[in-house]
């Protein structure tokens, strides 16, 4: 058996019909994984599912949310078991930055839409998938947090507070659940090219300038990512927990 081996694993991906989480669902359902694609348009997720059931049959369903909303959140994980009978890998892609600028002008609305979509949400669907990880004493928890946790930015303030509560929310879980082998962890994206970050890497000075001080010289690619998602909830992660991946081309350390 592969370490990368996800026969026989279900798993929901949130935001998952473009860039990273597009990504993510497709690698999975490449190892073996059944998935379930979500975002808040139902045309979206249908096409992602058809892509991947065109490649491996019956491997996707999708399933539209708000994540915003607790109810629609529920439905997503009733969906999810009541299709394939389980959820054994949770990812919690999806994120929202409705404001640019620094942290003294962010109106009080968008402060706390940030939060509760980062945050919050990532909060309340973890809880409701946990219970039956606990009871098979089995389970894989992914957040995709961002590089942008670990430093402080003046203009993505409440953005960066969001991802590094996502690390801390990781290591709680990791703590409380790690006796019902369950296992959490968050991935840090630096730049990456997907529609999220479009405004830094489409105008090619601005992309220059973006990724000068980087090691690798460049933007990441979604696949990349994919790949340490794959990693997390394989066999090959299996005794990773309470960590967060930096996957940046070095942007950190130089």
């Amino acid at each position: 058996m592969s370490l990368f081996d996800l026969t026989g694993k279900v798993a929901v991906v949130t935001g998952s019909t473009r860039g990273i989480g597009e990504a993510i669902v497709h690698r999975m359902a490449e190892q073996g994984a059944k998935v379930v694609v979500s975002s808040r348009k139902a045309d979206a997720c249908e096409k992602v599912a058809a892509d991947i059931n065109a490649k491996h049959d019956g491997a996707a369903i999708a399933v539209p949310c708000n994540i915003s909303e607790k109810a629609d959140l529920q439905r997503l994980v009733d969906t999810a078991n009541e299709t394939f009978g389980k959820i054994d890998i949770l990812v919690c892609n999806a994120a929202v930055n409705p404001y640019f600028g620094p942290s003294k002008d962010i109106p009080d609305e968008a402060f706390d839409k940030i939060m509760d979509v980062n945050v919050r949400s990532n909060h309340w669907l973890c809880h409701m998938v946990l219970p039956q990880m606990v009871e098979r004493k089995d389970g894989a928890v992914i957040i995709v947090s961002s590089i942008g946790g670990l430093k402080g930015s003046p203009i993505l303030g409440a953005y960066c507070l969001s991802k590094a509560a996502d690390f801390q929310l990781a290591r709680n879980l990791a703590v409380e659940f790690g006796e019902h082998n369950i296992r959490a962890n968050c991935i840090a994206p630096g730049l990456i090219k997907t529609d999220f970050a479009r405004a830094l890497w489409e105008d090619p000075d601005i992309l220059k300038r973006s990724t000068a001080d980087a090691p690798l010289k460049r933007i990441g690619l979604p696949d990349e990512i994919a790949g340490a998602a794959v990693f997390l909830a394989s066999p090959a992660g299996a005794f990773m927990t309470g960590q967060s991946v930096v996957v940046d081309g070095g942007a950190t350390i130089a």
